[in-house]
């Protein structure tokens, strides 16, 4: 008797070419709590959150024909997500907020002292003050770096999903991460 185990990405959206709308809604369960984070890292307000993250999986949806499977399904979906997050924001002529990290997101902030938390009023304004210099650090660069900079250290992706999602090389993506790590440590160092 074969035991029953999950399928596979690729047999899912297979099955969704076929016509079967469940499949889709088991790949939509699998991701969405990740394509809230990564929405959530250029959006602010958690309705239009819910709202693009859905618009990214219709976006998924109708596209899912051409998919061809080059690429593993979650980096497509994640690229379909971060661009659907950007036209959103073009659309609403914003730009990502600065002030909304999470201080324990990122390798790169764990080792900062002035991030641990004392539980005082000064610990929490310098938390605060960290946490708007780093955001800011984050934003401030060009789009390239922040968008392999925020897959790899918010979304734990690997240089090759990385790759996969900025369609470019993992020497490029390894270069951009490591150029916007620089910038931000800079930044850091510029309140210390």
């Amino acid at each position: 008797m074969v035991s029953q185990k999950e399928p596979t990405d690729k047999q899912l959206v297979e099955r969704v070419k076929r016509g079967d709308k469940r499949a889709f809604d088991l790949l939509t369960l699998k991701y969405l709590h990740k394509i809230i984070s990564l929405v959530g890292r250029y959006l602010r307000d958690q309705d239009e959150v819910q709202d693009v993250a859905q618009e990214a999986f219709i976006k998924a949806y109708r596209a899912l024909p051409n998919f061809r499977g080059d690429s593993a399904f979650y980096t497509w979906l994640y690229r379909i997500a971060i661009n659907t997050a950007k036209n959103h924001l073009v659309s609403k002529s914003r730009r990502p907020p600065d002030t909304d990290i999470d201080v324990d997101d990122g390798e790169f902030q764990a080792d900062s002292a002035v991030l641990r938390d004392d539980n005082t009023p000064e610990a929490s304004l310098a938390t605060s003050q960290m946490e708007d210099v780093i955001y800011k650090a984050i934003n401030d660069l060009p789009e390239e770096l922040k968008v392999a900079v925020t897959l790899r250290e918010f979304e734990g992706l690997s240089y090759e999903e990385i790759a996969e999602v900025m369609e470019c090389p993992v020497g490029t993506v390894r270069s951009r991460i490591f150029r916007a790590r620089e910038a931000i440590e800079k930044k850091i160092a510029g309140i210390g």
